[in-house]
């Protein structure tokens, strides 16, 4: 199951910068933590398929071992974890001087809001940036976006406790931050181990075990997954990244499989814990100067990340287990509502959830839903087992379709 990562990024943001803008260290690299195997379509589970109600493969939906995967562009995966760590560090002074001499108004303002500024607007700042001739526009949503914000937002990722990131002992940001920009997963999980023998009343603690948590995933220990991201919501149950890392791990086929006496109780903490995921979502506050459509835009993109694996909940639930005679026709409406938003509102949807979607339309027999949902799957899946996954359930579907409308219909007519 991938890692929710829009939901990483939007956490490490809030709490990475003021950390960078505190210890002085700006370098760029991989997203603490992120699974690019599991975070890529293209890497799939190469293990044997099974079924459910004849049709529904689940193997693929299992986390991936780093030594199974085949990544299809390195390179540009690479490119692509690195823009968004440097997304996470807050713009300069000099950088909002030298991007206004080589790039559009409307470019820099969208990466001041997108980045934000280690610097609070002060009358000098404000006299030497017009000098440079940044532009209005840009100079105000600096003043936005100033530490402040970012203090804002670590408040959130932390929790309730009114904890200044500037009360923290150097010594504990310093050893926080090796986690954050740590890439391998042993490591990271040794650094996580080690930060909470030393500090263990630290105040990040619970973000940090809920970066353990993502190193496990990145290693496809879905036990461990669990195991850590308790830990983090034990000591803060707000934390919006070791909800999403719970919940996506939660209802996999290969844990509910390793824990049949516990499926129902633990579908119903899946439930439970997405539900208090998307009311925190609903909560996040507005960033300075944007725009009603942005913000709805934003929240409905974070909330798709938990739309899919809530989905999952309700499909294994409609599936009833392997006691059950058929679908509940109840859950199975649900699941193809929460695969809907999560794939309507995702800017790139998860070739999965179409895929699951199907799964839901099929098992529902609405074939015509069903065949266009895979159809959509294996498009966004090309060059992964999903695309081939999808191309045998369309086949089956057709033939279940056929089926049906012979019996129907006997004489042909």
């Amino acid at each position: 199951m991938k890692i929710r990562q829009i939901l990483l990024v939007f956490a490490a943001f809030g709490l990475t910068s003021a950390l960078l803008a505190q210890t002085g260290q700006g370098q760029t690299g991989s997203t603490p933590g992120v699974s690019q195997s599991s975070q890529n379509p293209t890497t799939q589970d190469s293990g044997n398929p099974g079924a459910r109600c004849n049709i529904v493969r689940d193997d693929y939906m299992s986390p991936v071992n780093q030594t199974q995967v085949q990544i299809r562009d390195q390179a540009a995966m690479r490119r692509q974890v690195e823009d968004q760590a440097k997304a996470l560090v807050p713009l300069t002074e000099r950088e909002v001087t030298s991007e206004a001499k080589t790039a559009s108004a409307e470019t820099l303002v969208k990466d001041v809001k997108a980045r934000g500024v280690d610097f609070d607007m002060t009358p000098g700042i404000e006299k030497r940036l017009r000098k440079a001739n940044v532009s209005e526009e840009a100079i105000e949503a600096a003043r936005q976006a100033g530490p402040k914000l970012r203090e804002q937002m670590a408040k959130m990722i932390l929790g309730p406790n009114p904890v200044r990131i500037q009360d923290i002992p150097k010594q504990q940001m310093r050893s926080f931050s090796a986690i954050i920009v740590e890439t391998d997963p042993d490591k990271v999980i040794s650094s996580v181990n080690g930060f909470a023998k030393e500090y263990p009343a630290s105040p990040l603690l619970s973000y940090v075990y809920s970066i353990g948590a993502n190193a496990y995933q990145h290693k496809g220990d879905v036990e461990m997954v669990i195991e850590y991201t308790g830990k983090s919501l034990k000591l803060n149950p707000d934390n919006l990244t070791a909800l999403a890392l719970r919940v996506g791990m939660l209802p996999q086929p290969q844990f509910l499989r390793s824990h049949p006496a516990d499926r129902g109780r633990i579908l119903s903490e899946a439930l439970s814990d997405a539900r208090h995921a998307l009311l925190l979502i609903s909560q996040l506050p507005k960033q300075p100067n944007e725009a009603e459509a942005e913000y709805e835009k934003r929240l409905a993109g974070f909330a798709s990340e938990i739309h899919g694996p809530l989905g999952v909940v309700h499909l294994e639930l409609a599936s009833g287990g392997p006691a059950a005679t058929g679908p509940d026709k109840a859950e199975l409406a649900k699941a193809e509502q929460e695969f809907t938003m999560a794939v309507a509102n995702s800017s790139h949807p998860d070739p999965r959830d179409y895929y699951r979607l199907g799964e839901a339309y099929a098992m529902d027999g609405k074939y015509d839903d069903a065949i266009q949902a895979f159809t959509k799957a294996g498009t966004l899946g090309q060059g992964t087992l999903i695309k081939n996954y999808a191309n045998e359930q369309i086949a089956e579907v057709k033939k279940r379709k056929a089926q049906g409308t012979v019996a129907s219909n006997p004489s042909g007519l």
